[in-house]
């Protein structure tokens, strides 16, 4: 069973909660963009599910950008070729 699929957001808002969905939007759709314009659609969707699954593995969520990188960092690694840092910082910076 997919362990996103048991998530049920509470009906109680919280800023820092909206804080961390933000981040981890704006970290993913940054990864999932140039992963698209590097390497094709297919290859951005099993990036994307790599880079959810590092995020499920973690324990507690990234509190900062730089923590939320991390994770994108380390799912770069297993891009085609061992994607190098400097390039997926290029994408990731105009994407």
């Amino acid at each position: 069973m997919n362990p996103l699929a048991r998530y049920k957001p509470s009906n109680n808002s919280n800023p820092r909660c909206t804080d961390f969905i933000t981040m981890a939007q704006r970290e993913l759709s940054a990864f999932f963009n140039a992963v698209t314009q590097l390497f094709g659609s297919e290859q951005a969707e099993r990036a994307a599910e790599d880079w959810l699954q590092e995020l499920i593995k973690i324990d507690g969520l990234p509190a900062t950008t730089r923590e939320w990188r991390l994770i994108t960092v380390k799912v770069s690694t297993r891009l085609p070729g061992g994607m190098d840092a400097s390039s997926l910082a290029t994408e990731l910076t105009n994407a």
